[in-house]
């Protein structure tokens, strides 16, 4: 593997999509606190300005699931602050019911979003890194993404996907010198996890998530858990014997997903649902 060439965050140019809120604006301050040149696209241009109007950052109209729209965030941040150093894959969604329950849309949207929204991405400005020999990508995926909760399956299927596509990635980038992270946080206390009670996986704060996505950049690492010990404890679930795990499973009470509190998660449902809704239409 060649070595990284480390990335100063001083004046880098970091682009990241979902920028308006949650993980993304913790992110997106995080970044412009060490010094970044920070650009962020997100589906909500309302938020996003009012977002980059509180933090200085550049916001864009961007929808990951089409990849023009996403190479027109791109070309629109380069012309603004270089070349992209860092890329975040932040954007995505998590819609929650029982398998048979779900929505076909709900599906295609969540799996458009949260995989070809990543894929998109990395084909933008993967060329470019290489070119450079210098850049990092950082997907932010989920322990989901490791472990199976009844009530995410298609979510569970989209974060399988997005692990493996950036430890692959990874593997072909090396003797480039670009790097590729996968972050992987528990529930993170946002509107995507609202009226979900994931006990006894803890809830933590969208900028323990910013953190780990900035910490990246220095460290290079291929995963990153958050928390650290929910990690351990999903790998190590795969050396326990099945019957086992699953009698844990039942006294842990691990479908609460297929039991979410309803009027929390109203406003987020609602959201998703036009989503899926005006694209079908299209």
């Amino acid at each position: 593997m060649t070595r990284p060439t480390p990335i100063d965050l001083a004046g880098a140019h970091v682009a990241l999509t979902g920028g308006a809120r949650g993980i993304g604006r913790a992110t997106v301050e995080a970044f412009l606190a060490r010094g970044a040149k920070v650009s962020f696209g997100d589906l909500d241009l309302d938020t996003a300005r009012a977002t980059a109007a509180a933090t200085g950052a550049s916001a864009h109209l961007l929808d990951v699931a089409d990849r023009a729209s996403y190479d027109a965030f791109v070309d629109a941040a380069e012309a603004e602050h270089g070349p992209v150093d860092v890329l975040v894959n932040n954007a995505g969604i998590m819609p929650n019911g029982a398998f048979l329950d779900m929505d076909p849309a709900l599906d295609r949207l969540m799996m458009e979003v949260n995989v070809h929204g990543v894929l998109h991405g990395m084909r933008r400005v993967l060329p470019g890194m290489v070119e450079r020999r210098r850049g990092h990508v950082v997907n932010v995926a989920s322990l989901a993404g490791k472990f199976p909760i009844p009530g995410l399956a298609v979510y569970n299927a989209s974060k399988f996907a997005v692990v493996g596509l950036t430890a692959a990635t990874r593997l072909e980038m090396a003797p480039h010198g670009v790097t590729l992270t996968a972050v992987l946080p528990s529930a993170v206390d946002t509107d995507l996890a609202s009226g979900l009670d994931m006990k006894p996986i803890p809830k933590v704060s969208p900028q323990r998530i910013a953190d780990a996505v900035v910490g990246s950049v220095r460290s290079r690492d291929a995963e990153i858990a958050v928390p650290g010990y929910v990690g351990a404890l999903a790998a190590g679930s795969h050396l326990v014997p099945v019957p086992v795990l699953d009698r844990f499973r039942r006294l842990m009470r691990d479908d609460r997903a297929l039991h979410a509190d309803t009027t929390q998660r109203a406003a987020y449902t609602e959201r998703l649902a036009d989503a899926a809704t005006e694209r079908t239409s299209r």
